[in-house]
């Protein structure tokens, strides 16, 4: 080989070499791996995982930042402890691994973990990305924190066993589920304080709001069905059982253009669409082993869904009503975001 020749191969190598290093850009999906311990990045274009991020102990709900540079995950030091498990048998609780991770969307790293309470399981973010709000399961209280400095400002009582939290998308209140208490609670994003507290059925998990923010969708997991809330006056409008075995409301999102809202059933391995006019199901499709967490692409045409003891992610067409690919992930998939 001429000098030449090898001065072109080593320039194509090093081209070659330095796109293959390059950061994904375009759409991406990030799940938490329950078990595992870790952050699967997945590419939306190939459906292929390319990055796994370590965080630490039980990452569940995920929440991206309003400009989409940093991923929010609660991590939490509390053993697994499945329904009816006798607490007593379990080890006791790592608190140092309590906390929120704060994860750089671009360089796909973990910066830092933020220390917001005991036993964080979900958390949502404020519109301006300047506080969080995380639901404490095992203290039975909700953390505001501002960010950046890090800071709990304030701690409110919500009922035992918090877990879902959601922000209305105008930005004025969060619901915060209290599973064992089977209750709501609605929180002034502002001030913050408790504005009400809504009765609901048996241990509800998760809120999706309109995104008009006229009406709030719960799901009520050992209840069967999804209980809709006037979402401004916080009062119960409606209670809609599914039908089918084991269906166990979990997950919830609305679609982008308010008309539908799509549920994960957990044992019931399925999304329900609800009419979100009629608050009625009106379809229903099979995607895979205990589908938890759920989110829906910005255009509306694609659902995912993170199956827990599959673990895996299914893909959804909405206008097939089809799964149309399961993509390998981590260990016990349990929250998914997206960014566009």
């Amino acid at each position: 080989m001429t000098r030449r020749k090898a001065a072109v191969a080593g320039c194509l190598c090093f081209i070659l070499t330095a796109a293959c290093s390059e950061k994904p850009r375009g759409p991406r999906l990030f799940v938490t791996n329950e078990r595992s311990g870790d952050l699967s990045v997945i590419d939306l274009a190939s459906h292929s995982v390319v990055a796994t991020i370590p965080l630490g102990k039980r990452p569940r709900g995920i929440r991206l930042s309003p400009d989409g540079s940093l991923a929010y995950v609660a991590l939490s030091g509390s053993p697994i402890a499945p329904p009816g498990v006798d607490e007593d048998t379990l080890p006791p609780p790592d608190r140092a691994a309590d906390g929120i991770g704060v994860v750089d969307t671009r360089a796909l790293k973990l910066l830092r973990v933020i220390h917001a309470g005991t036993d964080p399981e979900q958390l949502a973010v404020s519109a301006d990305g300047r506080r969080l709000f995380v639901a404490n399961e095992d203290a039975a209280t909700a953390s505001v924190v501002e960010v950046p400095g890090d800071r709990i400002v304030a701690t409110l009582p919500v009922g035992a066993e918090p877990e879902g939290v959601e922000l209305r998308p105008d930005g004025a209140v969060v619901y915060v589920t209290a599973e064992e208490d089977n209750q709501v609670f609605a929180i002034d994003a502002r001030t913050p304080r408790v504005l009400a507290r809504i009765d609901v059925l048996a241990r509800p998990r998760s809120t999706a709001f309109l995104p008009d923010s006229s009406r709030a969708f719960i799901t009520c997991e050992t209840g069967g069905s999804v209980v809709m809330v006037d979402a401004q006056s916080h009062l119960v409008l409606k209670r809609i059982s599914f039908e089918g075995p084991n269906v166990r409301p979990m997950g919830a999102v609305s679609s982008p253009d308010g008309r539908a809202v799509y549920v994960t059933t957990g044992r019931g391995r399925t999304v329900v669409a609800i009419d979100a006019q009629n608050a009625t199901p009106s379809w229903s499709v099979e995607v895979g082993e205990r589908p938890w967490g759920i989110a829906v692409t910005s255009d509306g045409r694609t659902l995912y869904t993170a199956n827990g003891p599959s673990n895996d992610v299914s893909v959804v067409d909405v206008a097939t009503r089809a799964v149309t690919a399961r993509i390998a992930v981590g260990q016990s998939p349990w929250g998914v975001a997206i960014l566009p």
